[in-house]
């Protein structure tokens, strides 16, 4: 009984030394874990409060609407993506090795805020309206960076001509609904697995028994 009752008055004298930053910071990931385990439209302000150990109007406080916290939880998923390529960009990677690290950008979110993965990929249209169009240009401009990135590729001569569009939507494709099958702790680390998709889109499935003019030549489905 005694060590519940210390325990408790740690997280209590914790909660009094945040910061206004870390307070909202805690917040968006507590209500973010909730979001991916019972849904956010199940999930209520009054169940954010107990989660993060707050008093309802303190809460308030700092969100006003559990949409407030929804707009804050995909703010920080796409700047996440944003800010860790610009911050790579300058290094001198080649664009195979860039499209590598975006790859894995989104795999390793996976396991270090999986709650903002699924919350990012399900509950976009749930965005209050005046959130949607800001949301809606930081995703558009990602998508693009990754574009230009393949664009990039294909102008230096490591990468086939291909449509840097339909190239994009293939990497996305593979890396932002793997959230829903894969478990941390399996077979492959994100890492590994961001690897295997990158050698998939990059070097595909074909030996060298599969000339690029044999695939030309099977016929459309």
């Amino acid at each position: 009984m005694e060590g519940r009752l210390h325990v408790k008055t740690v997280d209590r004298a914790a909660r009094r030394r945040m910061s206004s930053t870390e307070r909202r910071q805690q917040i968006v990931s507590r209500a973010a874990g909730l979001f991916d385990k019972t849904g956010y439209s199940s999930t209520t302000m009054d169940d954010i409060a107990k989660e993060v150990g707050v008093a309802k109007p303190t809460l308030y406080h700092y969100f006003p609407s559990k949409d407030d916290i929804l707009h804050a939880i995909h703010e920080e998923f796409i700047d996440l993506l944003i800010d860790r390529h610009e911050a790579r960009s300058e290094t001198g990677l080649r664009a195979e090795q860039l499209l590598l690290e975006v790859m894995a950008d989104i795999l390793e979110l996976m396991e270090t805020h999986r709650g903002h993965v699924r919350v990012f990929f399900e509950h976009h249209r749930e965005l209050p309206a005046e959130a949607r169009g800001p949301i809606k240009a930081k995703r558009d401009r990602y998508e693009r960076i990754v574009e230009d990135l393949i664009a990039a590729g294909v102008e230096s001569g490591v990468f086939r001509q291909a449509d840097p569009h339909l190239a994009a939507l293939a990497a996305f494709g593979m890396c932002n609904w793997a959230y829903q099958w894969y478990r941390p702790g399996g077979r492959l680390r994100s890492r590994e697995l961001a690897y295997q998709f990158w050698n998939y889109l990059v070097y595909g499935l074909g030996t060298d028994q599969l000339t690029p003019a044999a695939a030309r030549a099977v016929p459309p489905a």
